[in-house]
């Protein structure tokens, strides 16, 4: 499934962040804004939205939505791979089944995008465990800004996983009101 992209609409209104996640030459990059915004209000922009996160730092996971559910949603993940090790789709889907049917996960608002070296994967509290189209995932309130830039830069020549997701972000930090220029890029 490498051709394949898929961005997650923002259902809920969620407001501060864009991540892109790039895969491509057997590179995969994940990339996030800084800014966190409280309604129309700038509360921080330099924000750690993206993580290295399982035993010796092998997944990439990137966080929209509420601050505490994603720090949950991480800890989360993070138990299933030490359970399932170097298995993260397995991990993904026990996390997607726990937060749909558990009471308490159930009510968190956030949305994770999470890669290894060979796969990535949109996790959604609706139990969703999607794998993208194109190589590419992006949440968040910049997402469509960032996917459209990183598809249409997917066809230029030349270029890493690290280029385009920095290129991405660039995009869309000009154009959404809620995502800055202040990138954190991660790659495997």
């Amino acid at each position: 499934m490498q051709n394949q992209t898929f961005v997650a609409a923002d259902p809920i209104g969620w407001h501060g962040t864009t991540i892109l996640c790039v895969r491509r030459d057997g590179h995969v990059t994940m990339a996030g804004d800084g800014q966190v915004s409280l309604g129309q209000t700038i509360v921080k922009g330099n924000a750690r939205k993206v993580r290295r996160i399982g035993a010796g730092g092998h997944v990439l996971a990137g966080f929209a939505g509420a601050t505490a559910d994603a720090f949950t949603l991480l800890e989360r993940l993070e138990s299933k791979l030490e359970r399932f090790p170097h298995q993260l789709e397995r991990a993904c889907v026990e996390l997607a089944k726990d937060w749909r049917t558990d009471r308490y996960l159930r009510r968190l608002e956030a949305m994770m995008a999470v890669a290894d070296k060979d796969r990535s994967f949109t996790l959604t509290g609706n139990g969703d465990v999607l794998e993208p189209e194109f190589g590419v995932i992006a949440i968040g309130s910049g997402g469509n800004f960032a996917l459209a830039a990183a598809r249409a830069l997917m066809e230029v020549d030349g270029l890493t996983a690290e280029d385009i997701a920095r290129r991405s972000m660039k995009i869309a930090s000009e154009i959404c009101v809620y995502t800055n220029g202040n990138i954190l890029v991660e790659s495997i």
